[in-house]
């Protein structure tokens, strides 16, 4: 089991961890010892059992902030997704028929329908018979 050396307020611990967790293990203190500088900016030098209890309470506090903003969230997209669910399950609409007729097409349509019935006219005029 790995063995690794971390700094938190200053004060350097040996923490042992699974194999291949070194980073994480890393990473989280690295964490910790932000909130525990912070602390120390704050308030000054204190015992080290009170400065990493404070830096773990600051820090538990962020993190049932983010737990709040997740929980949020995710109801957030239960009821999206509810909403879409009703929606897929709602009958589609039937479509409307639209007709566009451009401006002046009926005007011209009317014109061309006496010029055609006048041709008629005048075709019957010269037929024999």
């Amino acid at each position: 089991m790995p063995e690794v050396k971390i700094t938190i307020g200053g004060k350097d611990f040996a923490v042992a961890c699974q194999e291949g967790e070194e980073p994480f293990l890393q990473s989280a203190a690295a964490m910790l010892d932000r909130e525990a500088q912070t602390v120390m900016s704050q308030i000054g030098r204190m015992p080290e059992v009170r400065m990493l209890l404070m830096a773990g309470l600051m820090l538990a506090d962020r993190t049932a902030a983010y737990e709040e903003r997740a929980e949020a969230a995710e109801e957030k997209l239960a009821r999206q997704e509810r909403l879409i669910e009703e929606m897929k399950s709602m009958p589609r609409p039937e479509p409307e028929r639209i007709e566009v007729v451009p401006a002046g097409l009926t005007r011209s349509l009317a014109d061309m329908v006496v010029r055609a019935e006048a041709l008629a006219d005048l075709a019957e005029e010269k037929m024999p018979g």
